[in-house]
């Protein structure tokens, strides 16, 4: 494959994607040296997401630096390994971080917000619609999410953790089209250049073998918890569904717009779209817990790609949670579909039939308007 052609397609991933999740490695935002924020770069990130904004993209950010920047400010030694001193950094840490991106961000008109999760955000249903609504309403409103670890409470994220599996999980929660992967390297490599001055650049990745999961090695930074090898995880995670990965060295300023002049990096091939990757993950890995049937109006209002609604639902079967996988059939038993529910089973029995605006009264609280999002639905005819 030529230089051109690889360019462009890592060139395309980026501009073309309508949702992009950044992560950032601590070895970028914070000076080895002192221990202090490399403003300058963070300014020319800064620079590029306000570039991407203007074409229409949506972009969330994954930042690792928090832990790197409290212990400076607390005066703790780089090495130092205690648990409960590494979370007294990241509580310390976390303040100064998203203070960075809301003041550097603010200058060029983009507004940010802080969102900390842990990996079981993500892979719990019910927390991952959760953080899933949240992040798709901060980015309908023009807003650059600012994601982390939630470090001052993990324990285990703490240990063996990072943030370049937690910004695949992201992007698979969003339905992101492009991951970035930002760190100290170039790509991945068919050796360790650090070892082998001959080493050549993987610029194509179109699968995840086990041949390219065995040239992955082990970071040397003072400050990062992550490798190669939790880079080729987060590609495999992105890259199943539906996202392109792009791994690239994030050292330069403006690295973003590096990568689109066509500067070296690695191309993980997505299989498919974020779409088809969702819809197939709800239709055929979930294992339904119960049913939800619709009249004739709701399943008209699904097969014209609407969600559904509570006044279209006759009865509900079984017990289940919010976020749990359900089937949802006509009045005569037919599985028409599979969605995530909006809300529990008991919750569902109490306001099937009735209109959207009377779920505060039904329930004493006002949840979402739908009993599954046409996002959480797939039909299974077509």
């Amino acid at each position: 494959m030529s230089a051109e052609l690889r360019d462009a397609q890592a060139t395309e991933a980026l501009q073309g994607a309508g949702r992009v999740v950044v992560k950032i490695g601590s070895s970028l935002l914070v000076d080895g040296s002192s221990g202090r924020l490399n403003r300058r770069w963070l300014e020319s990130l800064a620079d590029d997401l306000a570039i991407m904004h203007e074409r229409g993209q949506q972009v969330l950010i994954v930042s690792s630096g928090a832990i790197a920047l409290g212990r400076a400010y607390l005066g703790l030694q780089p090495d130092q390994r205690r648990l409960d001193k590494l979370q007294a950094a990241a509580a310390a840490g976390q303040v100064l971080l998203a203070h960075a991106y809301q003041d550097i961000l603010g200058d060029r008109n983009l507004r940010t917000a802080q969102v900390l999760l842990t990996l079981d955000d993500t892979e719990n249903r019910r927390r991952y619609l959760n953080a899933r609504g949240t992040l798709e309403t901060l980015v309908s409103f023009g807003v650059v999410p600012l994601i982390n670890e939630n470090d001052t409470v993990a324990t285990q994220e703490i240990r063996y953790g990072d943030n370049d599996r937690l910004g695949a999980r992201v992007a698979e929660m969003t339905s992101s089209d492009c991951l970035v992967l930002l760190s100290d390297v170039d790509g991945l490599y068919d050796s360790n250049p650090a070892n082998n001055p001959d080493a050549k650049l993987i610029t194509t990745v179109t699968a995840i073998t086990p041949d390219i999961e065995s040239v992955a090695g082990a970071a040397h930074t003072d400050f990062g918890r992550g490798g190669m090898i939790t880079k080729l995880a987060a590609a495999k995670i992105c890259v199943a569904a539906g996202c392109a990965t792009i791994i690239a060295n994030g050292r330069g300023l403006s690295p973003l717009a590096a990568i689109e002049a066509g500067g070296p990096s690695t191309w993980f091939a997505p299989r498919g779209t974020p779409r088809s990757a969702r819809k197939q993950w709800i239709a055929g890995s979930l294992e339904p817990r119960g049913r939800v049937i619709i009249d004739a109006g709701a399943e008209r209002a699904l097969r014209d790609g609407r969600s559904l609604l509570p006044v279209g639902v006759t009865a509900v079967q079984g017990r289940f949670g919010r976020g749990d996988a359900v089937t949802i059939c006509d009045t005569a038993g037919r599985e028409l579909a599979r969605g995530l529910a909006g809300y529990a089973s008991d919750e569902i029995g109490r306001i099937h039939g009735r209109r959207s605006e009377e779920i505060e009264t039904l329930l004493g609280y006002r949840g979402r308007d739908e009993v599954i999002h046409r996002d959480n639905l797939v039909l299974l005819d077509g």
